[in-house]
């Protein structure tokens, strides 16, 4: 499995986040650890994609747009041929 970069990272959490999540759930659903999750969810937060309401983490408006700009620039690079992409 190829390793994933801060992007895909940050908009699986975003993703996890659409329904509330506590920092517990986001560590076991985006399988990293304690430390780094805090590293993005600051990231997160101060750009206005999650918001965190007592321990639970919600996606804002913005974090919605994000994700769905993610989506539609992941689907056009699909569409590239494979020998532009990375193969690991």
């Amino acid at each position: 499995m190829a390793r994933r970069n801060n992007l895909e990272i940050a908009a699986e959490i975003v993703s996890i986040c659409k329904d509330g999540a506590k920092k517990t759930w986001i560590v076991y659903g985006a399988n990293l650890n304690f430390r780094t999750i805090n590293r993005y969810l600051d990231w997160l937060l101060g750009s206005g994609f999650l918001q965190k309401d007592g321990g639970m983490y919600t996606t804002t408006p913005e974090g919605e747009d994000f994700l769905d700009e993610y989506e539609r620039f992941k689907n056009k690079f699909a569409a590239i041929p494979l020998f532009w992409r990375r193969v690991d």
